[in-house]
């Protein structure tokens, strides 16, 4: 006889806030800063559409509505992820407010 598991599963990914400045996430229990300025994409999308985040695999977060893929790792160490920072410095110099 095998037991039951006790408890209600909780998401290993989810979006905890958002501020002016960017977001903070829960993932796996460790908690994260996604700044706007290194995750340009997330600054105009909507709040729905930003919790709407998924963990399909261990290194791998994913907005389904937003279509943006993110390795958990981007999120510790933008810089060894070049594409990620090109396009956040871009946006940066665009940028004219």
């Amino acid at each position: 006889m095998k037991s039951a598991k006790l408890g209600i599963p909780t998401s290993e990914a989810e979006v905890t806030n958002i501020t002016p400045f960017g977001l903070w996430m829960l993932i796996r229990g460790e908690e994260k800063f996604l700044s706007f300025e290194s995750f340009p994409w997330f600054r105009s999308a909507t709040v729905e559409n930003v919790y709407a985040v998924e963990l399909p695999s261990e290194n791998h977060l994913y907005w389904p509505r937003l279509d943006i893929d993110l390795a958990v790792e981007s999120i510790d160490h933008p810089e060894r992820f070049p594409l990620l920072s090109k396009i956040a410095h871009q946006d940066a110099a665009v940028d004219c407010s």
